[in-house]
């Protein structure tokens, strides 16, 4: 199996070789150049895939709705921490077919949206043991609140149709 190995990698540097035949099959033996490209591969064609799934719907979030739900929760929406930048986060992810609306965005802090990730929210809630009940109510309360004070254009509120 190592001759065959030799025989497929050519000239390579020797020291690439012999980290090979130390750790077969394991992906720490190929060449740092190669463990790279597939890294960049795959996040290239994820950011691909996630590309076509965002241009699928209208994303209707402006600015200033954006500015209003950071000032209205003031802080993440999940924890309540107001250290640090916040990130939209969609209630019902974009994977799921979640939209950028003012309906289904809430601020939030880098941990909980890496923690959530495309999670179901109330499930994610009660495995964190966050408090449920408290978000759903707040997010009403506030989602009612912007929706009066930002009203919704009909042309928005359609979906395009996909390809």
């Amino acid at each position: 199996m190592y001759l065959i190995g030799a025989l497929i990698w050519g000239e390579m540097a020797p020291a690439v070789f012999l980290l090979a035949v130390r750790l077969p099959g394991c992906w720490r033996s190929w060449p740092y150049a190669a463990r790279v490209a597939v890294s960049a591969s795959r996040s290239a064609r994820a950011s691909r895939r996630r590309k076509r799934r965002l241009d699928r719907v209208v994303h209707d979030l402006t600015d200033a709705q954006w500015a209003a739900l950071q000032a209205a929760w003031a802080g993440c929406a999940y924890c309540g921490k107001n250290e640090g930048p916040l990130q939209r986060d969609c209630v019902l992810a974009i994977s799921r077919g979640g939209r950028y609306t003012l309906e289904n965005v809430v601020p939030v802090c880098r941990s909980c949206n890496t923690s959530k990730c495309n999670d179901e929210v109330t499930g994610w809630l009660r495995r964190k043991r966050l408090d449920e009940r408290a978000f759903l109510l707040r997010h009403l309360e506030l989602r009612t609140e912007l929706m009066l004070r930002f009203p919704a254009t009909p042309d928005a509120a359609e979906p395009t149709p996909s390809p």
